[in-house]
């Protein structure tokens, strides 16, 4: 790349360094997949339309940018292209030629009506890794649906399950499906790209949110043979596991295992609790919870939150309720790295989360803000030679 691009990768190299991919999809499941390949090392390049990515008109306190754009396209070049346009797409299918990966989020049937379907760029690149994030997948009758995070989560049983007693369903704030699916793009980009270096060709890599969605539930999706369909498939282990309020603020406890109980029983001030056997097995503490649970919150109003955590320290697996915004500066988040300091064209200074795989030889280049729309489309157009834009 030019020179200022390459020096926003600076820094150590990455398990994915010299490996270029072009981003051409939106909102959060292609985008934030494609930035996890960045923070491996990889030179992504966010191609949007004139109009830019939904994702940036999202509604936002942040006046110069959207939050979950910036949030989620860290570590990319930005670039505008109208493939709508033959001029356009010849820049496109010049960049494909040197490209190691291609992602997007069309719905079947456009990438071929655009001139960018698998089988045309493969044309040109044999050895192009190509995925493409869709709601529902390929094939069947609900391939041409507009697929989303929440309408996935529905669809699937999520909001089913999450529902209290009696209640309705509820949604899972905090686009679960699509993070989850960015997982796997990147996985599956990643698996591409090393079979590649086998057979010296690239693939087809298919991601839909209705795959991440199931996927997230295969410990529900078991149904043996001659169970009947009403039958209780979630997995919470119920009793005392759970959110419980203190005298300021809740804890989350997880007090499963034999050694767990005990210590939780002993810190509680009811070890009687850990030696009865009404009370020995998980199934059995969840079976007696409506007598279990209102010790457990009579002891707990003792203390705060905070105080509780502090106490059972790492005798017993629990958490205080806090904000997101707690993070930034909470110790352990410190100590692993994970909040970096950014500089935006727009949006000045600000600190946002990096590096979701720890890699010990290989970490990767330092991560940068999110592009502008169109922020590097001069300095891109005259990497392949052509004169600049009026």
């Amino acid at each position: 790349m030019q020179q200022d691009l390459s020096e926003q990768r600076c820094g150590p190299r990455g398990p994915l360094s010299g490996i270029r991919v072009l981003d051409l999809s939106a909102y959060i499941a292609g985008p934030y997949g494609c930035s996890l390949l960045a923070d491996q090392g990889a030179e992504v390049i966010k191609i949007e339309p004139p109009t830019g990515d939904n994702l940036r008109k999202y509604p936002s306190t942040l006046e110069a940018e959207s939050r979950a754009f910036v949030g989620v396209n860290r570590s990319k070049w930005g670039m505008v292209l109208d493939l709508k346009q033959s001029a356009e797409l010849a820049t496109l299918l010049r960049l494909v030629r040197e490209a190691d990966v291609l992602v997007h989020n069309f719905r079947p049937g456009v990438p071929e009506r655009l001139g960018i379907g698998f089988e045309q760029l493969t044309q040109i690149n044999p050895g192009l890794v190509y995925c493409s994030v869709t709601g529902y997948g390929a094939t069947g009758p609900l391939r041409n649906k507009a697929g989303y995070d929440q309408v996935l989560q529905t669809m699937t049983g999520m909001c089913a399950m999450q529902a209290k007693d009696d209640g309705p369903p509820e949604i899972l704030y905090g686009s679960v499906v699509d993070y989850y699916a960015s997982a796997l793009v990147a996985a599956g980009v990643s698996s591409a790209l090393y079979e590649r270096t086998q057979s010296g060709i690239g693939q087809h890599v298919g991601v839909s949110l209705l795959r991440a969605a199931l996927t997230m539930q295969s410990a529900r999706l078991v149904w043996a043979e001659g169970e009947p369909r009403a039958i209780g498939r979630d997995m919470r282990s119920g009793g005392i596991t759970g959110i419980h309020p203190t005298r300021a603020g809740h804890l989350y406890i997880s007090a499963n295992t034999p050694h767990f109980w005990q210590a939780l029983c002993e810190k509680i001030g009811l070890p009687e609790l850990a030696t009865d056997a009404r009370y020995a097995s998980v199934r059995l503490r969840a079976r007696h919870h409506e007598e279990l649970v209102p010790l457990l919150r009579q002891a707990l109003a003792a203390r705060s939150a905070l105080e509780w955590e502090a106490l059972f320290g790492e005798a017993v697996p629990c958490a205080a309720a806090r904000a997101v915004e707690d993070m930034f500066d909470h110790p352990q988040v410190a100590a692993e790295g994970m909040i970096a300091d950014f500089a935006h064209p727009t949006l000045g200074s600000y600190r946002g989360f990096t590096r979701a795989i720890a890699f010990d030889r290989t970490p990767g280049p330092a991560p940068f803000a999110a592009p502008t729309l169109g922020q590097h489309t001069q300095q891109l157009l005259d990497t392949l030679g052509r004169a600049p834009r009026e």
